[in-house]
């Protein structure tokens, strides 16, 4: 474990599994644009610097988590970014989701330099990244993927290479698609019931156990049930992940009609005022447009 890691963003998920590389036993250089999210790491022994160029001079595997393309853009390519720090044989690693293509360009970019790029978006919220149990899903070439596994095992439960670099983008716009239309297709559901004046928790506990049941409608009834959408993960970002879906989508001639739909509605959630609230807010939208609850509230 001689390796020291690079960890620029420290956000909701950033933080907490940067905490568990340190945990796991890694020297930890960290970088966030908001440096006071650094003060809690520092604390356990890592040591902050003060730009991605620091992170990639002081690291042979630099881990980036930021909201979007541009962000990792520029932390990665941009002035001070890490690849003016980084070392020729080094690994930068972008758990973000953004665009596969993005992805694609950045690689290419950095291995003109003799460093080599996996994408390794994950899937499992705020709760996951606390807990250690992250899904990983990893793009790029086979022998980067089995130097840097053992790191991405101290951050989560499932570490599946899928193939070259931005596969795992890919992996994850599909992940996107398929958790927004469940969370849809629950929230209309227990709308349905409420509207009709059925205790929704009685009507989870009746259908968890079927074919209906799944982790997302185990994750959000409680949000549904006690009105409260504090974030594990934001609307605003899986409007982006649906967005940047969409527009792989156009590139490779996929139709994806009802994530389109979904898109739109989950758009009209964010203009209410609620992009920064947990995704499962979708479900006041549809209680609105059900007459159960007053729009803005």
């Amino acid at each position: 474990m001689a390796q020291t890691v690079g960890f620029i963003g420290l956000g909701i998920m950033g933080k907490p599994m940067a905490r568990n590389l340190i945990k796991a036993g890694y020297s930890l250089v960290v970088y966030n644009r908001t440096a006071s999210k650094a003060a809690e790491l520092v604390e356990l022994g890592a040591r902050q610097v003060e730009s991605p160029r620091a992170v990639g001079a002081g690291a042979d595997v630099v881990i980036t988590i930021v909201s979007d393309s541009p962000e990792v853009e520029s932390v990665v390519l941009g002035d001070n970014g890490v690849i003016e720090g980084i070392a020729e044989g080094g690994v930068v690693v972008d758990m973000s989701s953004i665009s596969p293509i993005t992805t694609q360009r950045i690689a290419a970019e950095l291995k003109g330099r003799g460093v080599a790029m996996l994408d390794a978006p994950v899937s499992g919220g705020e709760i996951g990244a606390i807990q250690g149990t992250l899904s990983i899903m990893v793009g790029g070439e086979e022998s980067v993927f089995s130097r840097v596994k053992p790191i991405l095992e101290s951050m989560g439960k499932s570490v599946v290479r899928v193939g070259e670099v931005g596969a795992g983008g890919f992996a994850k716009l599909s992940n996107q698609i398929i958790v927004a239309g469940v969370l849809q297709a629950v929230s209309e559901a227990m709308v349905l019931a409420k509207k009709a004046g059925v205790d929704i928790q009685l009507v989870y506990e009746a259908i968890r156990g079927g074919m209906a049941g799944g982790r997302t409608l185990d994750m959000k009834i409680p949000a549904f049930v006690e009105g409260k959408f504090e974030p594990g993960f934001k609307m605003d970002l899986h409007i982006k992940d649906v967005k940047n879906a969409l527009l792989a989508g156009k590139a490779l001639g996929v139709a994806l009609p009802s994530t389109g739909l979904v898109h739109e509605l989950f758009s009209s959630c964010s203009a209410q005022g609620k992009g920064q609230k947990d995704h499962s807010v979708i479900f006041t939208l549809l209680e609105q447009l059900s007459g159960l609850r007053q729009v803005g509230r």
